[in-house]
């Protein structure tokens, strides 16, 4: 198929929505299809830094279109749409509504995945919009209870023959002959000593004040924190030297093509989501949200300690993952106590995670959205 992938994403960038994009592009790619990715901008981009930035390994079509911010982007929206005419694409791939409803006044087959509920004012009506057009079209939720949420807020029924549950996915080759922490931590220059490794954004929500709480009570444990936009770097670090803790170290930003190592410096991998959790694009996800960290994790094939989100559950279990009671720091404290004394708990969880990962990859996860799209009325 020939599929256009329709964003605003600013790349490259450090932001969850870019490198999910770029990932979405590479797998469609891969499996065989020609994927064109338009975005706002001028100017051609640099492959050897996108493929440094995102860990990408295979090439796609990019192609960046003027616009106005002041139009709200409605003028990219229009002229990325010409553009899939001229291409003369099969179907239309996007994040975004009003991309889709657009799309489906010109008859034009279209795929809109959701991260979230539709927000603003024109969300509900333009969303109904979306599900009454008799053009083809799929909806792909990253999670089952994102799908829950809409229904419950809008009032209204998504056809089931209109879905496809597709969470987010790992570039698995990526994270295939990793070395043991030892060996990940020396190549990395960190010193020698059981690890444990926080990656992701430093956004409220995210659990690293309880990471602060543990570093002061297991000082011979190490905390690698790898991450965050500059400026959350440098508040977190005038609070950590404030309270002249040595055990927590910031990386910030790493390359997503160097960020499987730095996951394997861990025997523990962190995940301490609060019962309100922000994005780079602010709002809450808690209820419905399908972390790229997680499936990273998974297939890093360490130890998992994460926050009982519901919404984790619909990926992670008992085997596969120790979970703690959210925003509960008492029970984090006992539950790391746990995994540290406890080597064959550690790789029995990790083990695990390996193999439950598999079926995440960005490849599996877009064949199975291409494959139900196909067959969607």
């Amino acid at each position: 198929m020939k599929i256009a992938y329709i964003a605003t994403s600013s790349i490259p960038s450090s932001t969850a929505n870019s490198i999910q994009v770029m990932k979405v592009c590479q797998a469609l790619t891969q499996l065989g299809h020609e994927a064109h990715l338009l975005l706002p901008g001028s100017g051609a981009l640099n492959w050897d830094e996108l493929t440094k930035q995102y860990g990408l390994t295979t090439r796609f079509s990019i192609t960046r279109i003027d616009s106005i911010k002041v139009l709200r982007r409605f003028d990219f929206i229009l002229r990325a749409l010409d553009a899939t005419k001229a291409l003369k694409v099969d179907a239309v791939y996007t994040r975004m509504l009003w991309v889709a409803v657009i799309a489906q006044l010109r008859r034009v087959p279209v795929m809109l995945e959701l991260h979230d509920v539709p927000a603003g004012r024109l969300g509900k009506p333009l969303f109904q919009r979306y599900l009454s057009s008799s053009s083809k079209k799929l909806t792909v939720l990253i999670t089952r209870a994102l799908g829950r949420v809409i229904e419950k807020r809008f009032a209204l029924s998504i056809p089931e023959n209109s879905i496809v549950i597709a969470p987010d996915g790992v570039d698995d080759a990526r994270y295939q002959s990793l070395p043991e922490p030892p060996q990940a931590r020396a190549q990395l220059g960190f010193k020698e000593g059981l690890t444990a490794v926080y990656t992701g954004g430093f956004y409220k929500g995210r659990g690293l004040e309880l990471l602060v709480e543990l570093a002061k009570e297991f000082p011979q444990v190490q905390f690698l924190w790898v991450g965050g936009k500059p400026e959350a770097v440098a508040g977190w670090k005038t609070v950590i030297d404030n309270l002249k803790l040595d055990n927590i170290q910031l990386t910030g930003f790493i390359p997503n093509e160097k960020l499987p190592l730095y996951q394997a410096a861990g025997e523990i991998l962190l995940m301490p989501f609060g019962k309100s959790v922000s994005g780079s694009s602010g709002g809450d996800t808690a209820e419905v949200c399908s972390p790229l960290k997680m499936f990273e994790y998974m297939a890093a094939g360490r130890a998992i300690l994460t926050s009982d989100l519901p919404v984790l559950r619909e990926v992670l279990n008992e085997n596969n993952a120790l979970f703690y009671a959210i925003e509960d720091y008492e029970d984090l404290k006992a539950k790391f106590t746990l995994l540290l004394g406890d080597a064959e708990l550690r790789n029995k969880l990790a083990s695990q995670a390996r193999t439950d990962v598999a079926q995440y990859t960005w490849q599996e996860r877009m064949q199975k959205v291409v494959k139900r799209f196909i067959e969607a009325s």
